[in-house]
């Protein structure tokens, strides 16, 4: 009987036990904690910093108006040059060849005009005496007048072969700068080919080639500061000037010219400079790096809904920065976008917003 009671009591004292553990409620797990941020959209006008150099206004492409080989050259690259200066020479015995045939030829008609010139005159004496017809009157006269016409046309074709002479040598129209030179002494060029590109004095551009979607929408402020690359203390103000219409095929830009409003010193003709231009503002969400994620291949971010779960959200990435990201669609204001902590997170997932760290923070304010 004594064994028998003791084994009542054991097994009374392992129910109670079992029924104490069986009243007491299961642990909850731990919800993953994050950080969020409140989106509020903002203006955002990217900005973009261009290079490009100093460029004359104006710029010539000098030739030759005749044919023939160089034998002279007087200038180079770098060389400043006057108006009416000689840059260089062709060989002129060709053209000069062509001088000497019509002086020859001159000097025949001019005899010729002599001769029936004394011809008419006799006619003229000896018409009223009778000694002579109208029509030997007539014939003479018009004989004159044909070697007169004979006469200006060689002196025409003179003063042609002259000018194409002149045309050997080759001569600044205007001051400026010589930038490229493309012949050399013994070359043989035909006419209009460039020989040298003339920089000329006076007003200045900076000219930069731009992405075409970079000019989307007109600049609204047309000023720009443009600053010596080497040198950033080094600047000046200009204005666009010209905005080319075609996209250039070889780099798929779009040239801008800015007009420089004086040059300061240390910037000349072939600096390169740079210059920052801001686009139009756009209203969009800035967010930290850590809050991108992606939703198969598109980019996406961990929202908080109202019941405190995690959801992915696609979005449009209007541009990347250092440590940040513009996000141009897709959220609309208001929503809670999570920063930190949804690695491991799942589409319904209940998570919990770390406790101090939730601010309405504008696009841009520290995190």
């Amino acid at each position: 009987m004594a064994g028998t009671g003791l084994r009542i009591i054991v097994g009374l004292g392992v129910f109670a036990l079992l029924t104490a553990c069986g009243d007491k409620k299961p642990v909850e797990k731990d919800l993953p904690r994050v950080f969020v941020q409140a989106v509020k959209p903002a203006d955002y006008a990217a900005s973009v910093t261009l290079t490009g150099d100093v460029q004359a206004r104006v710029q010539t492409e000098l030739s030759f108006r005749v044919g023939g080989k160089i034998i002279q050259r007087m200038v180079d690259v770098g060389d400043r040059v006057s108006a009416k200066q000689v840059l260089a020479k062709l060989d002129p015995k060709d053209l000069q060849t062509n001088v000497d045939s019509a002086q020859a030829q001159v000097t025949a008609e001019q005899a010729r005009v002599k001769q029936t010139a004394a011809a008419f005159v006799r006619q003229q004496k000896l018409l009223p005496k009778g000694y002579t017809s109208q029509s030997e009157y007539d014939a003479a006269q018009a004989a004159l007048r044909s070697s007169q016409s004979a006469l200006t046309a060689a002196q025409a074709q003179l003063a042609n072969a002259r000018e194409q002479l002149s045309y050997t040598s080759l001569i600044s129209e205007a001051p400026g700068v010589i930038t490229a030179r493309q012949a050399e002494v013994g070359q043989v060029v035909q006419a209009t080919v460039p020989i040298f590109s003339l920089a000329r004095d006076g007003e200045r551009d900076a000219v930069f080639n731009v992405y075409e979607s970079l000019l989307a929408e007109p600049p609204s402020d047309k000023s720009v500061v443009v600053s010596l690359l080497d040198n950033p203390a080094i600047k000046t103000t200009g204005t666009v000037r010209e905005i080319t219409p075609a996209v250039s095929a070889q780099t798929g830009t779009v040239q801008v010219k800015v007009t420089l409003n004086g040059l300061p010193e240390g910037m000349q003709l072939g600096s390169v400079v740079s210059a920052t231009a801001k686009a139009p503002g756009k209203s969009a969400v800035e967010l930290p790096w850590s809050a991108l994620t992606k939703n198969l291949n598109e980019p996406a971010v961990w929202l908080v809904d109202a019941d405190g779960k995690a959801q992915l959200h696609n979005v449009t990435v209007g541009r990347y920065l250092t440590g940040n990201v513009i996000i141009s669609d897709g959220l609309d204001g208001g929503e809670k976008v999570i920063i930190a902590g949804g690695q491991l997170l799942h589409p319904g997932m209940k998570v919990e917003i770390a406790e101090n760290t939730y601010k309405d923070l504008a696009p841009g304010a520290e995190q």
